[in-house]
């Protein structure tokens, strides 16, 4: 669980060539509570899926960067769990992950769903976000095409009174509509200077990680509700095949999924195994897409007894103290 360390990441690109005088850098932290598409709209501003999704809420447990390449800027999209009432020590340290991403980054945009009515948790949030003076809130109301135009347009009014926006735009990650204006309105916010990550570049997440967290998307579609915030995912071994032909490369991957029950670890494998047969054809399936190459997947389930409460099980899974 990482957090963002600015000024590595402003350092000048080695062999850096000279930019378009104006051109902007930096980045844009998306907030809000969970479940309003924060890691779906950040998949469309780049293009390309680099976070997972999952109508469970709390799917996001750490930031992801997501880079978003234009020919007068550069932005790079901060993704964060979702804000909320921390129950376990998980919670807690994934509050305080994106308060320490707020104070870093340049600009923040304010996720409220276009679908939902303006709730306590929306209230909450709009009341932190109003200490961040010296940062610029742009209010985005996501899945503007789940309803018709009198509802954007009366949502659009409901969030303009939850504070002081630097503006606000209805957008739609799955229609795209106002991509483009969403992403002009966070780059016009960043600072003048030189692009952060190479030309291509669309997520400095490392291949392991993203690995893990599409084993486990693949392992929150079908389960029972409690079980999404109790599945955690490490890749324990992935090395390339050797010696194989050009066009047959090779990834094998072992990787684990740990519960916290061993009624839990039933579930998530299922009669005879199906379940963890389905989940690790589908983790495959996207894995091989993200690699762009075959992949031998072998997942295996374990029980770390209630991980998300002991702080040696949470720093063994990656969830360190260090936000």
């Amino acid at each position: 669980m990482d957090e963002l360390d600015l000024d590595r990441l402003r350092a000048p690109l080695p062999g850096a060539t000279a930019v378009p005088e104006g051109f902007r850098s930096g980045f844009a932290c998306f907030v809000g509570r969970p479940n309003v598409g924060k890691s779906t709209l950040m998949n469309a501003l780049v293009g390309q899926k680099v976070a997972i999704t999952s109508n469970r809420p709390q799917t996001t447990r750490r930031t992801v960067r997501g880079i978003v390449h234009r020919e007068d800027a550069q932005l790079i999209v901060v993704d964060t769990p979702g804000l909320h009432k921390p129950r376990t020590l998980l919670g807690e340290r994934l509050d305080s992950l994106v308060r320490s991403t707020l104070v870093e980054v340049d600009t923040i945009g304010f996720c409220v769903p276009a679908d939902e009515p303006i709730g306590r948790g929306d209230t909450y949030i709009a009341r932190e976000l109003a200490a961040q003076r010296n940062t610029p809130v742009v209010a985005l109301v996501t899945k503007a095409d789940k309803v018709d135009r009198k509802r954007v347009a009366e949502q659009l009014l409901a969030v303009q009174e939850l504070g002081e926006w630097a503006d606000i735009v209805p957008v739609s990650a799955e229609s795209g509509e106002n991509l483009e204006e969403a992403a002009g309105v966070l780059c016009a916010r960043l600072p003048e200077g030189p692009p952060l990550y190479p030309d291509g570049d669309l997520t400095d997440e490392p291949d392991e990680m993203l690995v893990a967290e599409l084993v486990r998307e693949a392992s929150l579609e079908g389960v029972r509700d409690e079980l999404p915030h109790s599945i955690a995912v490490v890749v324990d071994e992935m090395t390339d095949r050797p010696n194989t032909a050009p066009g047959r490369e090779f990834t094998d991957i072992y990787a684990s999924l740990y519960v916290e029950r061993s009624s839990q670890k039933a579930i998530v494998i299922g009669t005879k195994g199906a379940r963890l047969r389905h989940v690790g054809i589908e983790a495959r399936r996207q894995i091989e897409a993200l690699l762009g190459r075959r992949v031998y997947l072998d997942l295996r389930v374990k029980v770390a007894k209630d991980w998300q409460r002991d702080p040696k099980q949470l720093r063994r899974l990656g969830f360190d103290q260090q936000t």
